[in-house]
């Protein structure tokens, strides 16, 4: 059963219930309001009939006097002896009882069937100071109250028969156009699905602001995060198949020689053992973002003295650095975290290291580590080539390369450390920002929320 029947068919039956409902209560309230009228009129017919009725020197009632009153039509009422005689009747054609028997001597009010139709018939015992002497019973037909319950059913039945009908064929026909967005979204859906065009959009701006313009909107920002992450998917893809060719290469290219000259080389050899080297760096790094972006990486959280740290990952960027550039340290002040040392470690080298990298011959970068705004705040500062303004949003991002070319010096890494750093600074809870101008050199400075917990300080000194 489609959507748009199962919608049809609730509303349906919702309509049918609340005509039934509505009818119920309709009918319910006539028939209690009519009888309540009749028993009105019942009570004052008998209280005229009573002050009519005498009783006699031995104790029984005395009716003439009855004849003389005026009397509706309708009404019908009989005056009965303590000894179960009748003495008048109202019209005379009723001469039966128009009660049982067990209600001739109790005051009640109540519906009978008689050979006329039914009857709403009230039973009034009359008494003396010393016992009781007779029966009044009034009664009216409730013909009429029957004939509008009738009229009353015979119209809700044609209502119901014109209203659910109607009611159905109206929401299919608006189920229809509420649920075209749908319609078009799967279709838009299923075309993609076999033509695989993630550049397609649903047209909003003639929808109005409902929750079915809003549920289109969220379909295109989910296209448009789709295509995003294809074009990324095959630029990674690319990205990858270049950086394995190309050491690949190289390996192929030295072994083939070191066949044709039937002997090792050591140049060759050297240069072998480099790509490889290459390569496992850049399948652990591939390895590492893939376990991150799963969840499968664990982070070793505990405090850390970031200053020590800090210190440890300066000597050894100190020997990479060399003769190349001047590495110093601006300043430095004593930051506990609390964080995965190791990775916290790994942020700094690739940080560093990449200032190494891109800044020239007698550069200077400078590193600090202090507390900025309540967070610790790890700086570095060269004096490189710069990043133009029109790439600095997408520098963390896997392969991203300035360089319009896609070769590489020797030696350079494959774009992946500034994804890695983002990673594990936002894992961190922290943030990394980062300045540059072309031919001026960049600044990046990562934040991280500072540990100050007494009881842990306690624990570590």
């Amino acid at each position: 059963m489609s959507l748009r029947l199962r919608l049809t068919t609730l509303y349906t039956i919702m309509v049918f219930g609340g005509l039934l409902i509505f009818g119920s209560l309709a009918y319910g309230l006539v028939s209690l309001t009519l009888l309540s009228q009749m028993d009105n009129d019942l009570d004052q017919a008998s209280g005229q009939i009573l002050s009519s009725l005498r009783i006699n020197d031995q104790n029984q009632l005395d009716t003439p006097l009855l004849k003389s009153q005026s009397l509706s039509e309708e009404l019908i009422f009989q005056v009965w002896s303590s000894q179960g005689e009748l003495l008048y009747a109202h019209p005379d054609v009723f001469t039966q009882p128009l009660t049982d028997g067990e209600v001739l001597l109790s005051s009640n009010m109540g519906t009978y069937a008689s050979p006329r139709g039914n009857l709403r018939v009230k039973s009034i015992p009359i008494r003396t100071s010393r016992r009781p002497v007779g029966v009044l019973i009034v009664a009216r037909s409730i013909t009429l109250v029957e004939s509008a319950e009738r009229q009353l059913v015979i119209i809700m039945i044609i209502l119901g028969l014109i209203i659910v009908p109607m009611s159905g064929l109206a929401a299919w026909v608006l189920n229809r156009e509420a649920l075209k967005p749908l319609i078009e979204m799967t279709r838009m859906a299923t075309s993609i699905s076999k033509a695989g065009d993630l550049y397609k959009r649903i047209d909003v701006k003639s929808r109005p602001g409902d929750e079915t313009g809003e549920l289109m909107q969220a379909f295109n920002l989910t296209l448009e995060r789709l295509e995003n992450l294809f074009n990324s998917q095959n630029r990674f893809i690319a990205d990858v198949s270049h950086e394995l060719r190309t050491p690949l290469t190289v390996i192929k290219g030295n072994v083939g020689l070191m066949k044709r000259l039937g002997t090792g080389d050591e140049e060759s050899l050297d240069s072998i053992n480099a790509e490889v080297d290459r390569l496992t760096r850049l399948v652990g790094d591939l390895l590492l973002l893939a376990q991150a972006e799963t969840g499968n990486l664990p982070l070793d959280m505990q405090v850390v003295e970031l200053d020590t740290v800090f210190l440890e990952v300066f000597q050894q960027m100190k020997i990479l650095a060399g003769q190349k550039v001047t590495l110093k340290i601006s300043d430095l002040d004593q930051v506990r975290v609390k964080g995965d040392p190791d990775r916290l470690k790994q942020v700094m080298v690739n940080l560093i290291a990449n200032a190494i990298q891109h800044t020239p011959q007698s550069g200077e970068v400078s590193v600090v580590l202090g507390k900025k705004d309540g967070m610790s705040l790890f700086q570095v500062i060269d004096t490189g080539y710069g990043i133009p303004q029109e790439d600095l949003p997408f520098i963390f991002e896997r392969f991203y390369r300035t360089e319009k070319s896609r070769q590489r010096e020797k030696g350079t890494g494959f774009g992946l450390g500034l994804s890695i750093v983002r990673w594990i600074v936002n894992k961190h809870g922290g943030r990394i920002e980062v300045e540059s101008k072309v031919g001026q050199g960049s600044t990046f400075r990562v934040y991280l929320p500072l540990w100050d917990d007494p009881s842990e300080w306690d624990e570590m000194d």
